[in-house]
């Protein structure tokens, strides 16, 4: 599933110029496309997702250092596959080997004691606004990777987000209407289908 600038911005809180910026420097390039538009995985929402709550608590050189050490350190896996934390003075990443910290920016290599935050709940980037849910961006969507790749859906369905939105002009078709054509999506879910999707199309 590919994700476009807009759903990846809301769904992970970094702004489109934050997007812009972290390809431009090849901190994080999109790994389904990465130019005309770009196009990001379920794995780039993931560690972007990261990278904003760690932005959130440190410096935006201190983040790109610590990426730029995790090279060092042969840690090239997609960035999704590690676990990162900071206390708002260095950086770490969990070992996949030992399971413990290493600094990423004070000194570098060296194992060091943190704690992990859950990044997939909701947070404050660093401009203090608020990051949705990851896994439930809104009261009635789900986001699962087994579910359409990890595609906002209708909480308890298999129907996603955007095309309930699509349906719901509210002209012809109400949110009330959509039940008619899936039984299992709500009049408040469709409501919710469609206030999420206006607020993706307003980034």
């Amino acid at each position: 599933m590919a994700f476009d600038v807009k759903l990846t911005s809301l769904l992970t809180g970094a702004t489109p110029s934050q997007l812009e910026r972290w390809r431009t420097l090849s901190v994080l390039v999109p790994e389904t496309r990465a130019k005309r538009p770009p196009l990001y995985s379920f794995r780039d929402l993931v560690a972007l997702r990261t990278m904003v709550f760690l932005r959130a608590q440190t410096s935006g050189q201190r983040l790109a250092r610590a990426f730029g050490t995790m090279d060092l350190l042969a840690l090239t896996e997609h960035p999704s596959a590690y676990r990162l934390g900071t206390d708002g003075d260095t950086i770490v990443v969990q070992d996949p080997d030992t399971q413990q910290p290493v600094d990423l920016v004070r000194n570098p290599g060296n194992a060091v004691h943190a704690t992990f935050a859950d990044v997939f709940r909701s947070f404050e980037n660093f401009r203090g606004q608020p990051v949705v849910d990851f896994q439930r961006p809104s009261e009635h969507l789900t986001v699962n990777l087994r579910t359409l790749g990890g595609w906002p859906t209708v909480q308890n369905t298999r129907v996603p987000y955007d095309l309930v939105a699509q349906l719901v002009d509210n002209e012809s078709v109400f949110p009330a209407d959509v039940t008619e054509l899936y039984p299992n999506v709500s009049a408040a879910a469709a409501q919710d289908a469609v206030d999420f999707s206006a607020k993706v199309a307003a980034i």
